[in-house]
């Protein structure tokens, strides 16, 4: 049997975040502010350790335009703004005003507001709406779990060659594999995992990070 991924207590949670690089005063300010605001939402927020991942990743990547589907109070695009030069972009889209308007005054004080364009409104229509030759270097899925595989259809050809997908939640906290569980939410989830895994417009991995993030690359 090959080793396995290390479960997280709360004690080794910490034990990673301190020694990844340190989230700075703005990001801790939008995660409290967030919970304090959104109490019963403040779960759709990525965690410090997913949003260092991200930065990295999109700054190694060497993307330069990013399509972010479900942006909500904007910690992930906080991330993926600094992690793309001074002339990128990152489109992001979301439903609620509510949410986006904390994400607008975060990303004035991060600096990266120069680098958004947000659009408000059904993110698949927002999606279609795009000229039929738009490409990204790079998407990030972290909206409604029933419509991910929609989103997928449409994000994979938008994305270029040798361009990055990341797809948030993808462990369901765990209940991908409870079969007791059958919200529509967690099909939802194992209906794309299923999906992902037989694409082969890409090569795919499973990482048990947060609730489980799928990071695929475009053939």
């Amino acid at each position: 049997m090959t080793r396995t991924s290390e479960g997280l207590t709360p004690e080794l949670h910490s034990y990673i975040v301190a020694h990844s690089d340190p989230i700075d005063p703005v990001l801790v300010d939008l995660s409290e502010e967030t919970a304090r605001l959104f109490p019963d939402r403040k779960g759709m927020q990525i965690g410090p350790e997913q949003g260092v991942f991200t930065t990295l990743l999109t700054r190694l990547s060497g993307a330069r335009n990013v399509v972010e589907v479900g942006t909500f109070t904007g910690y992930s695009s906080i991330c993926f703004a600094r992690g793309l030069p001074d002339d990128g972009t990152l489109l992001a889209l979301d439903i609620s005003e509510e949410w986006t308007s904390v994400a607008r005054r975060y990303w004035e004080r991060a600096g990266v507001s120069g680098k958004i364009e947000l659009r408000i409104g059904p993110a698949l229509e927002s999606l279609r709406a795009l000229p039929e030759d738009t490409r990204f270097d790079l998407a990030f899925l972290d909206a409604d779990k029933t419509g991910y595989l929609d989103y997928w259809e449409e994000l994979v050809p938008r994305i270029r060659p040798g361009g990055l997908l990341l797809a948030d939640n993808t462990l369901s906290h765990g209940r991908v594999i409870d079969p007791e569980q059958t919200s529509p939410h967690v099909q939802g989830i194992r209906d794309f995992n299923d999906r992902v895994v037989a694409d082969d417009r890409v090569s795919q991995v499973l990482l048990p990070l947060g609730d489980g993030l799928t990071l695929a690359r475009k053939l």
